[in-house]
């Protein structure tokens, strides 16, 4: 019998992963549009998959024509590196990260790109775009907003079979 080839040492021919279903996906970027219409701003969100893949979306009736693809930038960037884009952002700016990461087609290291993990897997993220900065380097609008669309469903993904 042969070897079996280098990248199949691990002896795992298959993977299986979790993923949000389409209604705890759609319920997580509607809970963040409300938290910023609450606020007074009127945003996209967007929410992908573990693989990168938008799964959910939603823009509110007066947020600008650019918030779709920065929503949709910010979630697949927060995914991508699995790290929230505020925080990307700040390693950044302190030089914590190569300057080249900001150049990756695709990535926007700005904030409002949260990841979404549940049982310690990651399952996707959720962006939102169309509020104004927040106060300080660490503070985003937007990221607050996503936030709030993760913790709508934070309880059904951590208890779920």
């Amino acid at each position: 019998m042969s070897a079996l080839p280098v990248y199949a040492e691990s002896g795992k021919a298959l993977y299986t992963w979790r993923s949000l279903s389409a209604d705890m996906a759609q319920l997580a970027v509607n809970k963040a549009m409300l938290a910023c219409r609450k606020k007074g701003y009127s945003v996209a969100v967007a929410l992908v998959d573990r693989g990168g893949n938008l799964q959910a979306f939603v823009r509110d009736r007066f947020a600008g024509p650019h918030t779709p693809e920065t929503a949709i930038r910010k979630a697949w960037t927060a995914n991508s590196f699995r790290q929230d884009t505020t925080d990307l952002a700040v390693f950044l700016k302190k030089g914590q990260i190569p300057n080249q990461v900001q150049h990756n087609p695709g990535a926007l290291l700005v904030g409002g790109g949260v990841k979404i993990e549940a049982q310690g897997e990651l399952l996707g993220a959720i962006g939102v775009a169309g509020a104004p900065p927040g106060k300080s380097e660490r503070d985003s609008i937007d990221g607050r907003c996503a936030k709030a669309g993760v913790e709508a469903v934070r309880e059904a993904i951590e208890f779920a079979d």
